[in-house]
């Protein structure tokens, strides 16, 4: 009996909530404290966006544009034909993904443009560039038959392999300034 007391009061502070928000101004004043119909379709809490934020926004939006069309064209990581399991390590297929590779970081470098708060992009996408440099110093993408030369393309490949993943996270820290 006492239970169902209580379950009739909470049900009746309930309703009485739900009649008290939905009432309107009964005399049609729109008052400035309550939402319009425009207002209440957007975000409540909108902040200005800083130039910086505009900026890093604007970069990792044209890299992750780029990286992505590269990486469904490529494949990323252990996927790259430059991953150093893959059987195409050692031919143009790689040299195709290093190349796009090398084009994603220098898009990147000319996003940047010298802005403060992108130095992991920074750092990634020219360490990317100066593998790829290696990549093809080393002739890799000809089938080089010497030991020592394969054994040196290993690690430019994996670097590139890795590049897009890499670009994209550094695209990311750009957001928060890093």
């Amino acid at each position: 009996m006492l239970k169902a007391q209580a379950l009739r009061a909470v049900a009746m502070l309930g309703l009485s909530g739900v009649l008290v928000t939905g009432c309107s101004d009964s005399e049609g004043v729109n008052r400035s404290d309550q939402p319009t119909a425009s207002s209440s379709s957007s975000s409540p809490s909108v902040q200005p966006v800083s130039g910086k934020a505009q900026a890093a926004e604007k970069v990792k939006l044209a890299v992750e544009q780029r990286i992505s069309a590269d990486e469904r064209q490529f494949g990323s990581g252990t996927n790259s034909p430059c991953s150093t399991s893959s059987p195409q390590l050692f031919t143009a297929k790689c040299k195709a993904a290093a190349d796009a590779t090398s084009d994603a970081a220098g898009l990147a470098l000319s996003e940047i443009d010298g802005r403060q708060g992108f130095a992991t992009l920074d750092s990634v996408a020219r360490k990317l560039q100066a593998a790829v440099r290696t990549y093809e110093s080393l002739g890799c993408a000809t089938g080089p038959t010497a030991a020592d030369t394969r054994e040196a393309c290993l690690e430019p490949a994996a670097v590139i392999a890795q590049g897009f993943a890499d670009l994209r996270g550094g695209a990311n820290s750009g957001l928060a300034g890093k």
